[in-house]
């Protein structure tokens, strides 16, 4: 990993596991993402959460929080957002020009709406993205299951929006 990296984890908040069976896979998710967060720990690289707000996610309350499992400490960047893209409207971008990171590691939720979005984003304004491999989560919705999902959106983005690494 190179000094212009950073791991930026979207969220992973307790209100977004109460529909139907939860996010896929949630426990593996966590694991691999503690994994990564430990990884960027190592190498004194910067780790930033997104969290979403809106009506279900209202800041401060349980649903907005980070789910407890998750490794994430006051010397963490915190960065909050009201739409699927967590660069719109936040200072997302601003801090990472002020860290000078160019490379972006992903990981969080959901898979098909602000993981997706975020990445897509990144990708447009010049940065490089990476992923490891099934570290995106979702719900099973009316259409699709969680899993195959993610294995869409992880062919998508394969090679034409990040590297998986």
């Amino acid at each position: 990993m190179h000094p212009t990296t950073a791991l930026i984890v979207i969220d992973l908040q307790n209100g977004l596991n109460h529909v139907g069976s939860g996010l896929f896979q949630l426990t593996d998710i966590l694991t691999g993402v503690n994994q990564r967060i430990a990884e960027y720990r190592n190498n004194h690289l910067p780790i930033i959460f997104i969290q979403h707000e809106d009506a279900d996610l209202v800041v401060g309350s349980h649903n907005w929080q980070l789910f407890k499992q998750l490794d994430a400490q006051s010397k963490d960047f915190y960065i909050r957002k009201t739409h699927a893209n967590s660069f719109y409207q936040t200072n997302l971008k601003e801090l990472l020009d002020k860290l000078s990171i160019s490379e972006l590691e992903f990981c969080g939720a959901q898979t098909e709406y602000c993981v997706d979005t975020t990445i897509r984003m990144a990708h447009g304004l010049g940065y490089s993205c990476f992923m490891k491999r099934g570290l995106s989560t979702t719900l099973n919705n009316d259409f699709l299951g969680a899993q195959t999902i993610i294995q869409h959106h992880e062919s998508l983005w394969d090679r034409r929006f990040l590297t998986f690494i």
